[in-house]
């Protein structure tokens, strides 16, 4: 074993191989920039360099400042983590020049699976099933569009060095293929710099499933199974499980072999995860199940792997890279259980999934399963890297176990003032679809206006009206003085949620946490954040009537335009004002007819998220 190891990454992933590596007895050093000065890693490391600025181009993405790290700290071995570096043959060769061993793939690798096209035709030669599609030289517009209408629409057009979703397009009519070619390459170029693409069928009911796979440098190769990965959304996945519901004995040895038979051809050595695609639409057949491509490394939803084998795939990592044989032979990797991991992001999928940034000063992650997070309450969710706060890994002795418990643990994650999917992510393990398996990559387009909370249900409001009515020491009439005459008259009272108004029952027994953070009250309940209070006075008024027509801003911005002016009548849909935020314009529109209030921002004003702009109130001028 290694006596030193630099992590070539941050957050997450580089607290999981610190991990590993303590209890290996390997010194640790983590490289950091400017923007990560403060981060749990950096503090958890034996030693800590800073290798520039918070751009990732100038410290994760540079080769030449990580190498002159490892240099002055003397470290006998980097691990690339998952992506940076992570498969970037040119920097794996210069390790391996420098005298440094590379935890990783072998750059002949890498650069053989770097390519979709190449790889596919790699696989296509050693026996490997790929999705049938066009894996030619020939990139002119016109031959792809006849092998596009070959192959029979709809297709999907894919950049040969695409990953993460992007430079991929479904074009479903011929007459829409040149446009959709077209944006595929700019967006391909521009991530990228290869603006080649290649044309594959486009699978109706597509399961994600992919297969972890080990070699080492003495020609062993084993498989630990294989995971699904099919919970996604713009082909970002978000839950991942092992095994894959529905694959049966036969099919799961066809899938492993598959992948075994892939890596034994390029002379794999390390950790690698074989993806295939398949067309469910008959069930998980062997002939229905199709080489997608190969990730050179590590994958972010590995813990469920180790979780239902009972392996810890990083430390076999630091063993295969110093020369030691794979730790266990095929037969003697078990499948026990089953496992599920929730990537939970700083993003808002109430107001479309916007990414969202701050400090964390409320965070509470859940304590009876198993959490990778690179952060800690008090630190800051930056714009410069992946919004990923945690990985929630859930084990059972069964799928239905395995669920609850990733739902439970989701339903109490408190976060605040960041945005989250926690609330997403809960009600997708309570799903009566997802705990049936009837999934594909498609599930969450289809079921998202049921899965997102955008406004807060009945019971949700009923805590909140509990909460500030304890909050209040006191009867909750008195506490709203004035609301009882104009409100209904079977016990409820009127409560603001995320500025908007409603009517709740306080109820006695119920349990509701709110919590006080950074002078709000925030209800945290399912997963999902609230904040609550009292109506203000001129909420009051508005509300009379009004149909609750307070227009709050969806995200902190600027306001760029203000189209209307107190008095005005106006027709549901009319744009009100306009607040851009990260470059991104977002039109304010009247909910119902009706006739504008008081108007509380101008041009050029700057808002906060959920800070009330305007009211439109119900009537006629």
């Amino acid at each position: 074993m290694m006596e030193s190891l630099l992590i070539a990454n941050r957050g997450e992933i580089a607290r999981r191989i610190i991990r590993t590596a303590k209890t290996a007895g390997i010194r640790t050093i983590a490289v950091y920039s400017e923007a990560d000065a403060g981060l749990p890693f950096v503090r958890e490391a034996d030693e800590a360099i800073a290798i520039g600025p918070p751009s990732g181009r100038e410290s994760y993405l540079s080769e030449a400042r990580i190498l002159e790290a490892a240099r002055k700290t003397g470290a006998a071995a980097i691990h690339p983590g998952y992506g940076f570096l992570s498969e970037n043959a040119e920097f794996a060769e210069a390790v391996e020049k420098a005298g440094i061993v590379w935890v990783g793939a072998p750059p002949a690798a890498i650069g053989a699976m770097g390519l979709k096209d190449a790889a596919k035709q790699l696989m296509q030669a050693a026996g490997v099933p790929v999705t049938p599609g066009y894996l030619g030289p020939d990139q002119s517009e016109a031959r792809l569009a006849a092998e596009a209408d070959a192959i029979g629409y709809p297709v999907l057009i894919k950049a040969v060095a695409g990953g993460g979703g992007k430079g991929m397009r479904r074009v479903d009519r011929p007459q829409d293929f040149a446009d959709l070619l077209a944006s595929c390459r700019r967006e391909a170029a521009a991530a990228f710099g290869d603006d080649r693409v290649l044309i594959e069928r486009f699978i109706a009911n597509p399961r994600h499933i992919e297969v972890q796979i080990f070699a080492d440098q003495h020609g062993n190769c084993v498989h630990l199974f294989e995971r699904d990965c099919s919970l996604q959304r713009r082909h970002q996945k978000v839950i991942e499980e092992a095994p894959a519901p529905g694959l049966d004995a036969a099919a799961r040895t066809a899938i492993c072999d598959a992948a075994v038979k892939a890596a034994r051809a390029v002379n794999y050595v390390g950790a690698g995860t074989i993806e295939f695609i398949a067309d469910a639409s008959q069930g998980l057949r062997p002939d229905r199940i199709w080489f997608m491509e190969m990730n050179t490394r590590l994958q972010v939803e590995h813990p469920v792997t180790e979780a239902i084998t009972g392996e810890d795939l990083v430390l076999w990592q630091l063993k295969v890279a110093t020369g030691e044989p794979l730790p266990k032979s095929q037969d003697e990797i078990a499948m026990k259980g089953w496992a599920f991991e929730a990537r939970l992001y700083a993003e808002n999928p109430a107001a479309g999934y916007l990414p969202s940034t701050g400090r964390l000063e409320h965070l509470k992650l859940p304590e009876a399963v198993r959490v990778d997070s690179g952060v800690e309450q008090g630190d800051e969710i930056t714009s410069f890297y992946d919004p990923m706060i945690a990985k929630i890994i859930a084990h059972g002795p069964n799928r239905e176990a395995a669920l609850s418990k990733l739902a439970a643990a989701c339903a109490g994650i408190e976060i605040w003032p960041v945005r989250s999917n926690a609330g997403l992510i809960a009600r997708v393990a309570a799903d009566p679809d997802f705990r049936a398996a009837r999934i594909d990559t498609g599930f969450l387009d289809r079921h998202d206006k049921s899965l997102v909370a955008t406004e807060p249900d009945e019971m949700a409001i009923d805590k909140a009206a509990t909460a500030l009515s304890k909050a209040a020491n006191e009867d909750p009439w008195s506490m709203l003085t004035g609301f009882r005459i104009a409100g209904p008259g079977d016990g409820r009272v009127r409560v603001r949620i995320d500025g908007r108004l409603h009517w709740g029952r306080v109820r006695p027994g119920l349990e509701a946490n709110a919590v006080e953070v950074d002078a709000k009250t925030v209800l945290f309940d399912a997963g999902n954040a609230w904040t609550i209070g009292l109506p203000h006075a001129g909420e009051v008024e508005a509300s009379q009537g009004s149909g609750d027509g307070a227009i709050l801003s969806p995200m902190p911005g600027l306001v760029i335009s203000v189209d209307v002016a107190e008095g005005d009548t106006v027709a549901k849909g009319d744009r009100l004002l306009t607040v851009e935020a990260m470059k991104m314009e977002h039109a304010l529109r009247a909910p119902f007819d009706g006739i504008v209030g008081k108007l509380q921002v101008s041009t050029g004003s700057r808002v906060s998220e959920n800070q009330l702009v305007v009211t439109v109130m119900k009537g006629e001028a």
